[in-house]
């Protein structure tokens, strides 16, 4: 059921920033507050160099308040009013969260949970996608909304709905999914025999007889929840087309786009980012975790991978703390500014907040924003206002891009089916790996692309495949090539395992690359809780004082690899554990078990230094190749950007005069990052 995809402008965002340089602001929710407000809100915008505002996102109970009732005269007002004052809008359709009537006369429109249980409106996202009566109010009002705004000088770029994640298991649903499923395999025996339905005795005679994965007395057919999953992402991307199609069709030309959430496990990413003009995204990490600021930076590597490398917009971020977690840490001014500016580090044109002003009602009044409960006279507007005042220092950097010649292989598909229940471990979680690997190369300054399977590997030097459960003959074949012509590859534990359906490839695994990896297992070993150490072998130069494996472990037979490690004791007791395979021009790591830190950094470090991939800073210049701790260094464009992520000053030695963008002041030789600072540097022959 896939719908004819809508002629995109990628270049529209591209011409926005042009003009306005970066793109700041946030939510603005005017129907939240009386009318004399919204002049002060105008006024402080300008004060703090907000020049782009998201509005509408929640304002369908205030545009339709009763079916077929409309009332825009207040977003007339207050367009007009920002367009006044030189502020930019990007028009939400407020579809995300319908008013009260709709669920209340079409309950059908409402979703279903696992159980059964039918949900209720009053607060938010209360919907089906796979509903017809809430696509056709949807798209309504979207329409409507279109056609009286398309031609509006205030609106510069459009936002359908809200965080695309919603799931449904009612009636709506299942006669959606067996549309679809009639679609994807065509027969009923089609889809039994992909689903291996004779398993269990799940056999079915007609597609009706099909329904979502609910509740069940034992586990779910994999197969089935993987196609679920499929169906979820497609439904809700069908949402988003419709009102963007919508919106295309009333005249506008203005870039189209929706606020993803990075690793969000409903939605397919790489199938969704082909449908928006410009990547956008709601980035809020913990900053209470460890190894926050490492992996919010593989968040935005997604972003930027997602649009070919173009800018994309940092959507939502809070400007202090959140109001979800049960325990919000707030953010520092620094804190705020450096998140900001590691966004922007890593190809973002727009730094957007959730929200202008704090609400003073409803679940969010204690989620912070720009302007806060307490005004204009505090420290969190004056960092508002001293952030907008950076980036109008920075704007040489919009439109630059970030170049990798590292690729890291992830794909939504692969991860969903790799974590149903009944496998060797529970333990072992795609985006942890991922999140891990990811950061060895975040510690050394080496910039990475993420890539879906099958897509062209020539431009990378050096390809990483953390966890790919799913490792499909496309996937393969560019994985292989890759290979051949001089790339290094490394490839995790448990990848390789299955086809598109979720059903296991038969034969020594991994079946499409044993031939590359030189290496071939016939067992997976749930690892004890323990460690279980390594043994290097003497060819192993560079292993680490003290290796171990954790987790899952394989039962490795050598098919022309050389061994780089054993396993030192258990079940898996000097079996191969690392192995490095040459061939062609290239050469091929796998690894047999999740290793610890130090293992894996040494096998990427190899990898690496066979690839020639050096981090940002060069060769010779970093004390062990690894960045000091805590400090983040990207290079976007001729602008090299150092961030300090931690609590003590760090020294980074950077070759060659510079400027830094900033304070204005010049720099030569080693550089002195105070704990929160930031430098964005230019070389003064560049300027």
């Amino acid at each position: 059921m896939a719908a004819t995809p809508h002629p995109r402008r990628v270049d529209a965002f591209g011409e926005l920033a042009g003009e306005l340089g970066f793109c700041f602001g946030g939510d603005y929710n005017p129907e939240q507050w009386p009318r004399e407000i919204w002049q002060e809100d105008a006024e402080l915008m300008v004060r703090a160099g907000v020049n782009l505002v998201t509005v509408g996102v929640f304002s369908w109970a205030r545009l339709e308040p009763s079916p077929g009732e409309r009332d825009f005269a207040w977003l007339d007002e207050v367009l007009d009013l920002l367009h006044a004052h030189g502020i930019a809008v990007d028009l939400a359709t407020p579809t995300a969260s319908p008013p009260p009537w709709l669920g209340i006369l079409h309950p059908e429109t409402l979703p279903v949970n696992p159980d059964g249980v039918r949900l209720v409106a009053g607060s938010r996202n209360q919907f089906t996608p796979a509903s017809r009566v809430y696509r056709e109010r949807a798209l309504s009002i979207a329409t409507a909304m279109a056609e009286r705004y398309v031609d509006h000088p205030a609106v510069r770029m459009w936002h359908v709905g809200n965080e695309f994640g919603q799931i449904d298991f009612g009636d709506e649903a299942a006669r959606e999914f067996r549309l679809w499923l009639r679609e994807r395999h065509g027969t009923i025996e089609a889809l039994n025999d992909a689903w291996g339905t004779l398993v269990w005795s799940q056999r079915y005679r007609d597609f009706d007889e099909v329904l979502p994965p609910r509740r069940t007395p034992y586990l779910v057919n994999p197969a089935q929840s993987l196609d679920f999953r499929r169906y979820t992402s497609w439904a809700l991307q069908r949402v988003f087309a419709e009102q963007r199609d919508a919106i295309r069709e009333a005249g506008a030309t203005q870039p189209v786009t929706t606020n993803f959430m990075g690793f969000e496990p409903l939605t397919d990413l790489w199938e969704w980012a082909a449908e928006v003009d410009v990547v956008a995204d709601d980035q809020y990490p913990d900053h209470g975790a460890a190894n926050a600021s490492s992996d919010i930076a593989l968040v935005q590597d997604l972003m930027r991978s997602l649009g070919e490398g173009r800018p994309w917009v940092l959507m939502e971020q809070a400007v202090s703390a959140t109001s979800w977690r049960p325990h919000n840490l707030p953010k520092t001014a620094d804190r705020a500014r450096l998140d900001s500016l590691q966004a922007v580090a890593r190809g973002a044109d727009a730094i957007c907040f959730f929200q202008w002003r704090q609400a003073r009602t409803g679940a969010e009044r204690f989620h912070s924003a720009l302007l806060p409960h307490a005004g204009a006279d505090t420290e969190v507007f004056a960092s508002a206002c001293a952030l907008g005042a950076d980036l109008q220092k920075l704007r040489r950097v919009v439109g630059g891009r970030v170049a990798a010649s590292v690729a890291l292989l992830f794909d939504w598909p692969s991860r969903w089916a790799a974590e149903e229940p009944g496998r060797p471990t529970e333990r072992l979680r795609t985006l942890e790996q991922v999140q891990r690997w990811h950061r060895a190369l975040w510690r050394r300054g080496i910039a990475v692309d993420l890539v879906k399977p099958g897509a062209d590997l020539s431009a990378y030097a050096a390809v990483l495949v953390p966890h790919s459960y799913i490792i499909a003959t496309d996937a393969a074949a560019a994985l292989r090539a890759a290979v051949q012509r001089g790339a290094s590859l490394v490839v995790g534990p448990f990848s390789g395992v299955a086809d598109a359906n979720a059903g296991i490839l038969t034969g020594r695994s991994p079946v499409l690359l044993r031939d590359r990896v030189g290496v071939s297992g016939e067992e997976w070993v749930g690892l004890p809780d323990a460690t279980t150490p390594l043994t290097p072998e003497s060819s192993w130069t560079t292993a680490p004082a003290a290796a171990a494996a954790s987790i899952l472990g394989e039962r490795l037979r050598v098919d022309g690899a050389e061994v780089l490690a054993r396993f030192g004791d258990g079940h898996l007791s000097g079996a191969p554990a690392i192995t490095r395979h040459r061939v062609g021009d290239g050469s091929a790591w796998y690894l047999g078990a999740v290793m610890s830190d130090a293992a894996l950094e040494a096998v990427l470090d190899d990898a690496l230094g066979a690839a020639a991939v050096t981090g940002v800073l060069g060769d010779g210049v970093l004390p062990g190749g690894v960045l000091p701790e805590d400090v983040e260094a990207v290079r976007r464009g001729d602008a090299l950007f150092l961030l300090n992520h931690g609590g003590a000053t760090r020294h980074v030695a950077v070759p060659g005069p510079h400027r830094d963008l900033l304070s204005d002041a010049d720099v030569d030789g080693q550089v002195t990052l105070a704990p929160g600072a930031a430098m964005v540097l230019i070389e003064r022959h560049a300027e």
